[in-house]
């Protein structure tokens, strides 16, 4: 039996339904951390490299991947070396990581780095270490324990 030729469609439609590799999904996540922690917009981002932010956004997500020159000026837009971009990234072959977690669990590290990602981990912790007194920041560790149903550590 001949093999059917793919048409245009056909491969418009396969690419769509592609999932972004995962290491463009961490560098993006990193973009995006680093962008979020100076306090920069994504069109800001997008308008000292020359992009819209539409463009910013897609590298943030990982849906484009992001070239070795794009990277380079990213590193030195936000102020990082490159390899800040790879910092705890995924595993690369698939099932590794579930192997060095024995039970398949997100490890805390990832945790916290997916907590620090978002708008609110951000903003929750730049206030938090704005407070000088060291008892309140305590006082609110033990709130925050109390409310996820946490026992106190004291």
């Amino acid at each position: 039996m001949a093999k059917r030729l793919k048409s245009a469609t056909d491969r418009a439609e396969e690419k769509n339904t592609r999932r972004p590799n995962p290491m463009d999904i961490h560098v993006g996540s990193r973009v995006r951390l680093r962008r979020m922690l100076l306090g920069m917009s994504q069109e800001k981002l997008g308008d000292q490299l020359g992009l819209t932010f539409q463009q910013v956004q897609k590298y943030e997500k990982g849906i484009n991947r992001i070239g070795a020159s794009r990277l380079f000026d990213l590193s030195k837009t936000l102020g990082v070396p490159i390899d800040y971009f790879y910092e705890d990234a995924p595993l690369s072959s698939p099932g590794l990581a579930e192997e060095a977690n024995e039970y398949g669990e997100k490890s805390s590290e990832n945790t916290v780095f997916d907590f620090l990602s978002t708008r609110e981990g951000l903003e929750l912790n730049k206030a938090f270490v704005n407070i000088s007194d060291a008892r309140v920041r305590r006082t609110i560790v033990e709130l925050v324990r109390n409310l996820a149903g946490e026992p106190n550590k004291t």
